[in-house]
């Protein structure tokens, strides 16, 4: 069936206040490559339906929420039944709001866009002529490329007609040379595969490997230390995901107010010694994602009750002052907090920065370029201390160039309190995170000069 066609029908079986379908429908295509060959190619379609019940019960409105992996017709009023009798086993939700009614926004009739292998066309001429040139030169190339188009529907029986098309895309890639005892990374964000740029990959992997050449082992300690886009991406993330209100208002984050007074969060506080603005925006160019929230579950900051809000820009840091934490409309009115939907997208800017990550390094005298971040956890939510490793090359830098790579280290700080450490930003720009790759998609972020970065112990790994 198609989407539209599931979603009227388990609707109009719901015999209870209200129902919402959620029909995603997903096409992905990819290269993958080993060697300096490529290895495989695939193709894959999947559509997913979440099926949330909205049922009226003693004390309030209970809910519940269950995806189906594919709907056939005689299923729908089969479905409606079955998560309508689960809302009415359920205690009254305690994220109760009002329900967004009569809402229409996007293509709502039209079909699935697919994503086809033709997207990688030129890529893969490319690739093909990289790989040649990487066999000649002894390099061996590991890697893919990805680029997924997703459709989502959200129907109600209250009147939510929402459509919106997501794309996504990226390429990762790792070099190998000199019987693979060194090795570096490189990874580019896409929404289409037009803005992929061969060459200049080809240029990065081979300048980092050349770096290479001269190696000496330093000890752990702390370091001026430049980071590439995608890292300050991968650390910040973190500091995103740890940003609930409230979390925060209950005195288990980061952004929880310890030093006593009415204020229960760090709302209001300069955090950074330099003017930062991080947020979120549905509509910044490049990075486009849903106005509208989608949701098939609750949790600290989503709401199954927010289905169907609009998303705006939402200022999580501006001019270095915590702004915002991330609430959903039920959340914000049990910590007497702004309401401010999380988004689907952030952007990490600091105005009037220019340069690239190669200027960046001009202006360190002593120092590290760290160039990838690994295996980044946790370990305490009240300071949003991380751990993580460096991975695939760690430069030293003198004079303003890097001299040659230096050991790997197990790294120990906190995103927060690196905010107060930034020595200087380049220009932001779309980025790929490493780590992440996967789970985030849509950053923008620039280089940075961070001070003192906590290189806790050496690490043996490559």
């Amino acid at each position: 069936m198609k989407p539209q066609e599931i979603i009227e029908r388990i609707t109009a079986a719901a015999n209870y206040e209200d129902c919402i379908v959620i029909v995603e429908s997903k096409t992905q295509t990819n290269l993958r490559w080993a060697s300096s060959t490529l290895t495989t190619n695939g193709h894959i379609s999947e559509q997913s339906v979440s099926v949330i019940a909205f049922v009226a019960v003693n004390g309030g409105m209970a809910t519940s929420s269950i995806t189906y992996p594919n709907v056939a017709e005689e299923d729908c009023e089969r479905i409606a039944r079955e998560v309508g009798e689960a809302a009415r086993a359920a205690a009254p939700a305690e994220d109760f709001a009002e329900l967004v009614k009569d809402k229409s926004l996007g293509e709502w009739s039209a079909a699935h866009h697919p994503t086809t292998p033709e997207v990688f066309a030129k890529t893969v001429v490319d690739l093909g002529d990289m790989f040649k040139r990487s066999i000649s030169d002894k390099i061996e190339l590991f890697g893919y490329a990805e680029h997924t188009h997703k459709s989502t529907w959200v129907g109600s029986k209250g009147g939510l007609r929402l459509r919106y098309d997501q794309p996504d895309g990226r390429i990762e890639m790792t070099g190998k040379s000199h019987d693979r005892s060194r090795s570096t990374w490189e990874g580019v964000a896409t929404r289409d595969f037009s803005n992929i740029n061969i060459a200049e990959i080809d240029r990065a992997i081979r300048t980092r490997l050349d770096w290479q050449a001269n190696s000496r082992e330093i000890p752990a300690g702390k370091y001026e230390t430049v980071f590439p886009a995608g890292s300050i991406a991968d650390l910040f993330t973190y500091m995103l995901w740890s940003s609930a209100g409230k979390s925060a208002a209950e005195g288990r984050s980061v952004f929880s107010n310890k030093n006593g007074g009415a204020a229960t969060t760090r709302i209001g506080e300069k955090l950074s010694n330099l003017p930062i603005n991080i947020y979120s925006d549905p509509s910044y160019p490049g990075l486009e994602s849903a106005p509208f929230t989608i949701a098939s579950s609750s949790d600290e900051v989503h709401s199954l009750f927010d289905n169907g809000m609009g998303l705006h820009r939402s200022d999580w840091f501006k001019d270095g002052e915590l702004s915002a934490l991330m609430q959903s409309r039920a959340s914000a009115q049990q910590t007497n907090l702004p309401y401010v939907p999380a988004g689907e997208n952030f952007i990490v800017d600091l105005p009037h920065s220019s340069g690239t990550l190669e200027d960046l390094i001009k202006k360190v005298d002593s120092g590290l370029l760290v160039t990838t971040l690994w295996y980044i956890r946790m370990v305490d939510p009240t300071s949003l201390l991380l751990t993580g490793l460096t991975r695939d090359g760690v430069y030293e830098i003198k004079g303003g160039e890097v001299v040659g790579a230096v050991n790997n280290f197990r790294w120990n700080d906190s995103p927060v309190e690196l905010l107060k450490r930034i020595k200087a930003a380049g220009a932001t720009h779309i980025t790929q995170p490493r780590e992440w790759a996967g789970d985030v998609e849509r950053v923008a972020a620039p280089p940075m000069i961070l001070e003192d970065f906590n290189m806790s112990t050496i690490s043996q790994a490559n």
